[in-house]
């Protein structure tokens, strides 16, 4: 099926391919020498098969509980009646990495292709499904429109809202959830809003789920220099405040996204626009605050051109004041930092993340060179590689975000292929993955 493109390639699309976007006119150094240090205490929790397993874990940050539990979602395997790659499913893994199946999407009413979990301290998970739903009108020209949807603890989902044809509440809710104190839900879309945007589509909208499941718009894009298609999870400070960024829109030349910030009245403030140069383009990771406010992410593109515009980590003040803290030079330090992801923050201030791409230059020359890598910006600038993938059990391409656990400072994430390089068309499924200091 063919699905309209607002300002660059669909979410779905930027997972499956690695087609590079527009190139940048500007040269920055990278600011810290990388360091090729693979830890030694790398350890594959699970591997996927493809269905009924899952097939290419994808999403936001996977969430743990005291138990130690891991919980997560993969774009696709699971139920392949409607799907014929399966339309996607969540999974737990134990810390014996045990999987067990909590759901698997049917396409339906259910949704498909979900964006990943937040949990409740009940032990109830919640999440976006990009797909599925409504199927009538406008969303009959995707497999559906998308749902938000919860699960509880023996796994019985509950579809909490539905976006459905007229567009108006957004469509295709493109990241995943945060929670606030009382139970609501909060947002982002990709499409839908004013549908007479954006080539009929809509530019995308920010939506607010209270505990009844009743949608409240908050902000509508108009795809200029507000920004359009919104990705990935908001952030939310403890005033009610949220902040995301745009993939589209906002530097009228550029048109390479921006940061926004949306107060509780619904009133937007654009922080930064990108220009794709060495301040970064197409922000599609997640943010992160601190307690002073600063926003913390990553760009797909921009920075260090010379090296084929591989992205940047960078900090905003609350005025919206960017500093670059590290420009990815393609080698081994890696490129493109994870697209679907936020990165994780500790007390002491110090940043890990992911790439897509780098790291290894033999593995996946094909698609640009380099299988990924697993880094930590210090608080002082100081750029480590903390691991990097081969491609083959270990896993490539994790485009999915990290977990750490405040104790210890064990790293979790997921690769979205590799593992059983003879499964999902011999690219591999995706692995689940632990990285021990």
């Amino acid at each position: 099926m063919t699905k309209p493109l607002v300002g660059s390639t669909s979410k779905t699309e930027r997972r499956l391919t690695h087609a590079g976007m527009a190139a940048v006119l500007f040269l920055l150094p990278a600011l810290s020498m990388a360091q090729a240090l693979p830890v030694p205490h790398f350890t594959t929790l699970h591997v996927f098969t493809g269905p009924p397993d899952g097939q290419y874990p994808t999403g936001s940050n996977l969430t743990k509980d005291a138990q130690g539990n891991l919980y997560g979602s993969t774009i696709f395997g699971g139920n392949t009646q409607v799907c014929g790659s399966g339309c996607g499913l969540v999974f737990k893994i134990n810390a014996a990495g045990k999987e067990t199946i909590l759901y698997a999407f049917t396409g339906a009413a259910d949704g498909a292709v979900p964006n990943g979990v937040i949990r409740d301290g009940a032990g109830n998970l919640y999440g976006t499904a990009e797909y599925g739903g409504d199927h009538t009108g406008i969303c009959s020209q995707v497999p559906g429109c998308g749902v938000v949807f919860k699960l509880d603890t023996t796994g019985k989902e509950t579809v909490l809202h539905t976006f459905t044809s007229g567009g108006a509440g957004g469509l295709l809710p493109s990241g995943g959830l945060v929670r606030d104190a009382q139970g609501n839900l909060y947002g982002v879309t990709g499409y839908g809003g004013n549908m007479s945007d954006c080539s009929g589509y809509g530019c995308g909208v920010v939506f607010k789920l209270d505990t009844t499941g009743k949608e409240t718009v908050l902000y509508r894009f108009t795809g200029g220099s507000d920004g359009g298609a919104p990705t990935q999870s908001l952030a939310r400070d403890s005033a009610g405040n949220l902040y995301g960024n745009a993939t589209a829109g906002g530097d009228a030349h550029c048109q390479c996204g921006n940061v926004f910030k949306l107060d509780t009245t619904g009133k937007e403030t654009v922080l930064h626009n990108f220009t794709g140069g060495i301040d970064g383009g197409y922000p599609q990771s997640g943010l992160v605050l601190d307690g002073a406010g600063n926003l913390y992410g990553t760009t797909y593109q921009g920075g260090n051109v010379y090296a084929g515009g591989c992205g940047v980590v960078y900090k905003l003040s609350k005025t919206g004041g960017e500093t670059v803290l590290y420009s990815f030079a393609g080698g081994p330090d890696g490129c493109r930092g994870a697209s679907f992801s936020t990165l994780v923050r500790d007390t002491s201030g110090n940043l890990y993340g992911a790439t897509g791409f780098g790291g290894d230059s033999s593995c996946r020359p094909q698609n640009g060179g380099g299988c990924g890598v697993v880094f930590e910006l210090t608080r002082a600038g100081k750029y480590t590689v903390l691991y990097t993938f081969t491609g083959g059990a270990d896993g490539n391409w994790p485009m999915s975000g990290l977990l750490r656990d405040a104790t210890t400072g064990t790293l979790y994430g997921s690769a979205q292929q590799g593992g059983n390089n003879t499964d999902c068309s011999g690219s591999g499924c995706g692995t689940v993955f632990r990285l021990s200091p």
